[in-house]
């Protein structure tokens, strides 16, 4: 593990103080203190007043003022060798050195030195240093750690990026697939660059711009595209950077925000995920007033209170405005809200053009077939699928994108990646039989889509696919339509239960029958499609929020209750027995095409269309064909 100079010098920190009092401990205590001249045997002070009397001392010399002295005598007792000896006088011993000054013995006294004292003055103020330093340099580490103890005095300040001039590389010519929110979006910027155009005719900028949508349909990007075409400073934040666990602190950053932005207006504040702050207030069980309502409070206020924010723009972005507050979304505040929803055939073109500006696409590769093929791709979605396109190209070592890759791209997107191909056994021909199901009904029925291809391969979590190539965005579907797609739904437990008994069906159409109940609870609840008449008895989401709906009461009676329920068992049972008789009058054909399908693992939809044909007479489907 490779550590940091940061990391190493807090580590040595407390590693030097305690070495350096270790060292000035030994200093003071060493023989050292007594200079180059130093013994290491003791000899007591009788013995040397012994040697004095016997003239065996040859030289002194005295330290400590007067207290040590080291001696140099003859030794009998080492064959009268000259020792050096350390002796400790008691005193100063005056009548020591008039002795010696008598018997002629020569003798040096060294003064003291004041190297402990320094060394202690140094010691005291060393550690005190050393402490305060640390604890500086840890402050300032932390200070660059949100949330850090250096910046315990910065928790009400704003946490927006802030750009003059936002260069974010993002133009409107770059955002594709969503040209009304362009267009409206595009007045914004002109009244920053013109504003003498419309107020010459006394209309005034929208204070708030709020852009709801799907996740994926491009709201940031377009924020971005803003920022990029209109040169005026702008800021951005998420909302769940307002609210911290501190009371306060919330409403704090908002008057910090908005003061930095009445400095620099005419200026954009672009607030993303605003929904983490801008919830309902008081849809919580026991009310209360918590902190993110505290700053919904004063956003509310900065928006549009009594001294409003003259030449700013908010604008925001969320995918729950159902969550939203009330009085943020009124005419002052969010004075509009462009909805930025899934692109059609149309804009799906233009976004795919848009992402494949850096792709090597090989010469037969049609962006309109890509369009075309999916239905319900949000911009996101269409840029991700190109670059698995990519991925796959590169991992085949191929130097363009083909449409295989495409084509293998979209099932990964939808379905998961592929799979172990599954053995040739008993299982395998079951999911062919129970896929073929859907297929075959999604054929031979009206109003259902069309098939775009039965695979054996397993995907994600499912042993094999139908795909069905749905026709462009149908904002309104009849009751047949529907009435087929649960039919469709319940080929595959319909296909299972002729051919091989009521016993041997499997659990791989639970999410089908998933698919079928809410299906036709839907018909019944929301869209009054069954014989309880033209009533909506549930809304869009059961969901409950916050609290806000725990307690409503149902809608509806026990009696109505009863009937919703006997009503989706009437047309789910209706649909299951229109699939079982199709099922059993194309048997001959099914069978073909299983042994079929367990040999080539897939059938296109061409390729299976012609083969039901040579047995049956295909209903010809409604086709919609869109002006590209």
């Amino acid at each position: 593990m490779k550590l940091s100079w940061r990391t190493a010098l807090l580590w040595a920190l407390p590693i030097l103080v305690v070495g350096f009092f270790l060292w000035q401990g030994s200093f003071a205590t060493s023989p050292a203190n007594l200079g180059k001249n130093t013994a290491n045997t003791r000899m007591t002070y009788g013995r040397f007043l012994e040697y004095l009397d016997t003239n065996r001392v040859v030289n002194v010399d005295l330290y400590d003022s007067g207290r040590t002295a080291i001696v140099e005598a003859v030794d009998p007792e080492v064959g009268n060798r000259v020792q050096r000896l350390r002796v400790d006088l008691p005193g100063n011993s005056p009548e020591v050195v008039s002795r010696l000054r008598r018997d002629g013995i020569r003798f040096d006294v060294h003064p003291v030195r004041n190297d402990g004292a320094v060394w202690g003055l140094l010691g005291n103020l060393i550690f005190p240093i050393l402490l305060i330093g640390g604890l500086f340099f840890l402050f300032r580490r932390s200070g660059n750690v949100p949330g850090g103890p250096g910046q315990a005095m910065s928790f009400g300040k704003s946490k927006a990026r802030f750009q003059m001039e936002a260069k974010t590389g993002v133009m409107f010519d770059d955002v594709a697939g969503i040209e009304e929110a362009k267009e409206e979006l595009q007045e914004v910027v002109t009244f920053l660059k013109k504003p003498e155009r419309f107020t010459a005719v006394g209309a005034r900028i929208p204070k708030g711009v709020l852009l709801v949508g799907p996740p994926g349909t491009g709201k940031t990007l377009l924020a971005k595209a803003i920022a990029g075409e209109a040169g005026v400073p702008f800021f951005s934040i998420s909302g769940s950077e307002f609210v911290e666990m501190f009371v306060g602190v919330g409403a704090s950053r908002v008057r910090d925000l908005f003061k930095k932005a009445k400095e620099n207006a005419p200026c954009i504040v672009f607030i993303d995920e605003i929904d983490a702050v801008g919830r309902q207030r008081g849809a919580g069980i026991g009310g209360g007033n918590d902190e993110r309502e505290q700053t919904l409070n004063q956003l509310l206020t900065e928006m549009d209170g009594f001294e409003g924010n003259t030449g700013i723009i908010i604008i925001a972005a969320t995918n729950r405005p159902d969550v939203l507050d009330a009085a943020l979304l009124r005419p002052g505040r969010f004075d509009r809200q462009v909805m930025v929803d899934v692109p059609d055939i149309k804009g799906r073109l233009e976004v795919l053009k848009v992402h494949a500006r850096n792709k090597k696409l090989a010469t037969e590769v049609s962006l309109d077939a890509i369009a075309r093929r999916t239905p319900g791709f949000s911009g996101a979605d269409l840029a991700n699928l190109l670059n698995e396109a990519a991925i796959l190209t590169a991992r085949r070592r191929k130097e363009a994108m083909t449409m295989l890759e495409i084509d293998d791209a979209v099932d990964r997107v939808i379905a998961g990646m592929e799979g172990t191909p599954l053995v040739d056994s008993k299982s395998k021909r079951l999911i062919a039989y129970h896929e073929l199901g859907h297929a075959i009904i999604g054929t031979l029925v009206r109003d259902h889509d069309p098939v775009q291809k039965v695979t054996l391969v397993p995907r994600g979590q499912a042993r094999g696919l139908t795909w069905f190539a749905p026709s462009e965005e149908q904002s309104l579907i009849s009751r047949s339509q529907i009435l087929a797609r649960i039919t469709g739904a319940l080929g595959g437990r319909a296909a299972e239960e002729v051919v091989f008994g009521d016993a041997e069906v499997t659990t791989g159409a639970g999410n089908d029958l998933q698919q079928v109940t809410g299906m036709a609870r839907q018909m019944v609840t929301r869209f009054g499609m069954s014989d309880l008449g033209p009533l909506s008895l549930e809304g869009q989401s059961s969901e409950v929020f916050l609290g806000r709906d725990l307690m409503v009461r149902s809608e509806y009676s026990e009696e109505i209750a009863a009937r919703i329920d006997a009503q989706v068992r009437s047309i789910v049972e209706h649909c299951y027995d229109e699939a079982r008789r199709i099922i059993r009058e194309n048997r001959i054909v099914i069978d073909r095409l299983v042994d079929l399908l367990i040999e080539k693992e897939t059938i296109d939809g061409e390729e299976f269309r012609q083969i039901v044909a040579e047995y049956t007479d295909i209903p010809e489907k409604e086709q919609y064909t869109p002006q590209l």
